[in-house]
């Protein structure tokens, strides 16, 4: 066992999940694919879901053995950690390490006596990565306890107020990244602007989208549709100077998130886009997706933070929470979250200025 870890870390302290960007972003990262070379350190939340410890315990079990270069810091109870030790060969058990997470960090809820010990295991995780103990976090926990820890614990990039998650879903001619989807119920026109460019570069760099496509998810394309936030965004995201050649392609409905036929990257608010996944991911669950390929993931990365976080369904399998860690590992030997940062802070930067001047 090697320490509990308390407390928030300097800023100046705070490590990204890679020391410099991708040469080049062709490629698409895919947790599918043959593992890249290159040691990770993925610090897994045994205590998010709503099965686990038993879930996350399989899940872990079978990144592990499918990745000999893999390295995990499990952060949970003993009994949970020690189940993936016992399963392993011996020659793989010194790739795996246990945390356990230190208890009293806040009260306890009255009526939920469990969610201390839940919360402090994904503070625990994300702080690793921020001293350097991992290089990326896996938590099928709460999401808003896992975005706050994220936020407080790694810090958000310059201009992001409010982080964002994206998540990708097959379409009828490839993939396409839907945000947010759980992180921020309630933007407003600003914050997703800053969305739009957080999708825009997360499709340059992980998926090598060419000037990717963006939409804005509405009710209906006709001038004037849908509520206050959908009428006031368009005027803002057309006059946005996007990263990697992206434009914005206008407002889609949810048909096009299926068809994929005219955006390559949805935004839209944190409410909306967790109610279209959920639907999308059971539908698909019961149905064929609409193409031939690989069903991506049911993991999200969260954009805006310093490090590399994803997070699972809450009603994750242990083949979910496998592929959230290949995830993780992938996204970390490209070094993705410093490269999409580098290519948005020219943008956020400028608009930072036009909002302080405004």
């Amino acid at each position: 066992m090697i320490r509990p870890i308390l407390g928030r870390v300097a800023p100046e302290r705070r490590r990204t999940s890679g020391a410099q960007a991708p040469e080049q972003s062709g490629r698409e990262i895919s947790a599918d694919a043959a593992p890249e070379s290159g040691t990770a350190r993925i610090a897994v939340d045994l205590l998010g879901g709503d099965h686990a410890p038993a879930v996350v315990v399989d899940g872990a079990l079978r990144a592990c053995q499918a990745d000999p270069a893999l390295q995990l810091l499990l952060v949970g109870p003993a009994e949970a950690s020690d189940a993936i030790l016992a399963a392993l060969d011996p020659a793989d058990r010194a790739r795996v390490r246990a945390l356990t997470a230190p208890a009293g960090l806040r009260e306890p809820h009255a009526s939920k006596p469990d969610v201390n010990r839940v919360e402090s295991g994904v503070r625990t995780a994300v702080l690793a990565v921020a001293q350097g103990h991992a290089d990326a976090v896996v938590s099928a926990g709460n999401t808003g306890a896992t975005v706050s820890s994220a936020a407080l614990g790694l810090g958000r990039w310059p201009g992001v107020r409010r982080p964002a998650l994206a998540a990708v879903l097959p379409t009828a001619v490839g993939r396409l990244i839907l945000l947010d989807v759980g992180a921020c119920v309630d933007p407003d026109e600003n914050t997703l602007a800053v969305h739009v460019r957080l999708g825009a570069a997360y499709a340059s760099v992980v998926h090598g989208l060419a000037a990717p496509r963006v939409g804005l998810l509405t009710i209906g394309t006709e001038r004037g549709k849908g509520d206050r936030l959908r009428r006031a965004a368009p005027g803002v995201l057309a006059a946005l100077d996007l990263p990697a050649g992206a434009r914005y392609a206008g407002l889609v409905e949810g048909d096009d998130v299926v068809t994929g036929a005219k955006a390559d990257v949805v935004v839209t608010d944190g409410f909306t886009g967790n109610v279209l996944l959920k639907g999308l991911e059971t539908a698909y669950a019961l149905v064929r997706p609409p193409n031939t390929g690989e069903v991506p993931p049911r993991a999200a990365i969260l954009l805006g933070v310093g490090g590399t976080v994803v997070v699972c369904h809450g009603a994750a399998t242990g083949d979910d929470v496998a592929a959230g860690i290949a995830l993780a590992a992938a996204l970390h030997r490209r070094a993705a979250v410093p490269a999409i940062a580098d290519l948005i802070q020219p943008q956020a930067a400028a608009h930072e200025d036009h909002r302080g001047g405004s």
